[in-house]
């Protein structure tokens, strides 16, 4: 038996939703350690029976506490959010995992391709992990639902990048992204042309979006990689949302602006 599925959950934070932590997660094919969050919606618990949606989010330290943030303090206010939405009965009942990030390895399991002068290039790796050790690991410690629409994966900046590869890549797994100033620049725009090639069935739902106060070519990489979309199929306001959010930064304040909005978009209710 695999040393992660002998894991036990911590509670950390409970009503409504519930969040449960698993340390120390370890990888067959990564070689440092991460943490893991779960955050379990209040109707989990109510409905014996209820089985839900997952979407699984990089940078898991900073989406719901503040103390194990980036910037600290400033968090993405995830579970405050779903709980809220869920109770407005605004968003379907779902779960959501945070994958903590390994300090100075996150460009290296990040990033799709291999720069020649930052490295990285470990995303394959990260994407087995997540596929072949993380999703079943959940699913055998949770009631969840299976198959690409109720399964999601989404980040910011380099996670975003990240989300978008393997979204692409498994869109057999993935059929719900969120994409948050995506690092489109990583390796001269690698990634579209990677997203030009893929070869992709169905198409995932996919929220995509940029601040105009990110610097640099920001937002002219993320249209860019909205129009790759577009020329593959993709339609704003069917199965993307493309938006630049006036005055938006690039830092956990503005991406937690987002978490209401790309929730409703991506499991919306009914």
């Amino acid at each position: 038996m695999a040393l992660h599925q002998e894991m036990a959950a911590g509670l950390i934070a409970s009503g409504p939703g519930q969040l449960r932590k698993y340390e120390q997660y370890r990888s067959r094919f990564l070689p440092r350690a991460r943490d893991l969050i779960v955050y379990l919606p209040a109707a989990y618990e109510q409905d014996s029976r209820a089985r839900l949606p997952v979407l699984y989010l990089q940078d898991g330290q900073n989406l719901f506490d503040g103390a194990t943030s980036f910037i600290p303090g400033m968090d993405w206010h995830v579970r405050e959010t779903a709980d809220y939405l869920i109770g407005q009965g605004a968003i379907r009942p779902l779960i959501i995992v945070g994958i903590y990030n390994t300090g100075k390895a996150r460009l290296g399991e990040y990033t799709p391709s291999r720069d020649k002068r930052m490295g990285g290039g470990r995303a394959s790796r990260y994407g087995r992990m997540l596929i072949e050790e993380i999703i079943p690991f959940i699913d055998s410690e949770y009631r969840t639902l299976s198959g690409p629409a109720n399964t999601g994966i989404g980040g910011s900046s380099l996670g975003g990048l990240l989300s978008i590869y393997l979204g692409l890549r498994f869109a057999q797994v993935f059929g719900r992204l969120a994409i948050l100033s995506p690092s489109v620049w990583w390796n001269q725009g690698s990634i579209l042309k990677f997203a030009a090639r893929a070869r992709v069935r169905e198409r995932p739902r996919i929220w995509l979006d940029v601040g105009t106060k990110e610097g640099g070519r920001s937002v002219e990489n993320v249209e860019k990689l909205r129009d790759v979309l577009a020329r593959k199929g993709w339609q704003e306001g069917r199965d993307l949302h493309f938006e630049v959010i006036p005055g938006a930064e690039h830092n956990e304040a503005a991406w937690g602006q987002r978490v209401g909005p790309f929730l409703q978009f991506l499991f919306p209710s009914g």
